[in-house]
């Protein structure tokens, strides 16, 4: 698994690919994890400053990425979320696809094509290249879309494409129900710092709302926000405490824009709101118009006055919000979790060659792998380039 960050941090490598190591142990299949920042990058990536500790992290990176040259002979199928490198073209994603040959199964779930970056990191913009993500598609042996939107964009580029949701596991931790049988009503939002800036969509809504009602907002985070509102409990965001802070409201909200980026979020808000029993109130674009069914799990809104009814309709009628929030979860199980979708997720590694190099002679692949690592003088930046091309 080749990924972004350290293990147990970032929700999407959490609830998309380390959700399944277990399911994959079981069926055989010994998995290596290799992030491109270390914990300490990781620390200081999201924040302001830190320039030279941030270019050190990137460089320590870049070295990790070359030294996976010299290993990767023993792998099977490389699985990559986003990119190998934050940065530059996909030197990395030619060189294990098209010259040593491995099978890489191609995962995202953000319109990862559209360029986008943090202020945090503005200046890495300027070398950020967003147009990698069709030739990375293209070179794919396989494709994973958290979407359709983003699968349809990938099918431009590559027929292997599989439809694979952000899923949770309903059974051992998302496995109780919120309590709506309470004096005061807690409306929640979680989600990570790149995603604050949605809460000025419903903030003058919640500030009405707080003239005539007397209500909590929790806000689950990794950065806290600003918020001209009262009442306001902001929780640092762990892995230990995301679903007992969140088991413990009764409303969650998903506020988007309606854009291109917009419609590549994969509604993983929705489906952990959904999956504890809290309905929703979501903004009615891209996937949550699949996981919201309006009036059964949740609501839309568009405009302020729809996001006021729709947020005191469930504030006032319990059980309203006990109804919906059981259809919720119900969806979620039949469609958003890992039991559901282990299958589906297991079919990325499915093809007619073994997957297992214990029934071929051990060092066959391996052998292959460095015969052709020794001959590395055929591999030129010409070749890339004209690949490119």
């Amino acid at each position: 698994m080749i990924v972004q960050y350290p293990e147990n941090v970032s929700p999407c490598q959490r609830f998309r690919f380390e959700l399944y190591k277990d399911l994959l142990a079981k069926n055989g299949y010994s998995v290596t994890t290799k992030p491109f920042l270390d914990k300490k990058g990781y620390e200081v990536v999201h924040q302001y400053g830190f320039f030279f500790k941030k270019i050190m992290a990137l460089l320590k990176g870049f070295i990790g990425r070359f030294l996976l040259i010299f290993h990767m002979g023993k792998y099977n199928f490389i699985l990559l979320q986003r990119e190998f490198a934050p940065v530059g073209p996909p030197i990395f994603e030619w060189l294990f696809m098209k010259l040593f040959h491995k099978k890489l199964i191609y995962d995202f779930d953000d319109a990862i094509w559209i360029p986008s970056v943090s202020e945090q990191n503005s200046l890495a913009g300027n070398f950020k290249n967003a147009q990698k993500v069709k030739d990375i598609c293209k070179w794919a042996y396989k494709i994973s879309g958290g979407n359709e939107y983003l699968c349809n964009y990938a099918r431009q580029y590559n027929n292997n494409v599989v439809y694979n949701p952000t899923c949770l596991d309903t059974e051992n931790r998302y496995n109780v129900l919120a309590n709506h049988d309470v004096e005061k009503i807690t409306i929640v939002w979680t989600g990570s710092f790149s995603t604050l800036k949605y809460l000025n969509i419903v903030e003058n809504v919640l500030k009405q709302l707080q003239e005539k009602y007397d209500f909590n907002i929790k806000i689950i985070c990794n950065q806290k926000p600003s918020l001209n509102l009262k009442n306001v409990q902001y929780v640092e965001w762990t892995e230990a405490n995301e679903v007992s802070e969140l088991a413990a409201c009764q409303i969650g909200l998903m506020p988007l824009t309606h854009d291109e980026w917009s419609e590549g979020k994969c509604g993983f808000k929705l489906i952990q709101y959904l999956s504890l029993g809290i309905p929703a109130v979501s903004s009615s674009v891209g996937v949550n118009k699949k996981i919201i069914e309006q009036g059964v799990n949740g609501y839309f809104a568009d405009v302020d006055q729809d996001w006021y009814n729709c947020i005191e309709k469930l504030m006032l009628d319990i059980d309203i919000r006990k109804k919906m929030g059981l259809a919720g979860r119900q969806k979620i199980i039949d469609l958003y979790s890992l039991q559901s979708n282990k299958n589906n997720f297991l079919s990325l590694f499915n093809n007619n060659e073994s997957a297992f190099l214990t029934i071929i002679p051990s060092n066959y692949s391996t052998n292959i792998y460095w015969r052709k690592l020794v001959n590395i003088k055929t591999f030129s930046f010409n070749l890339f380039r004209k690949e490119m091309l």
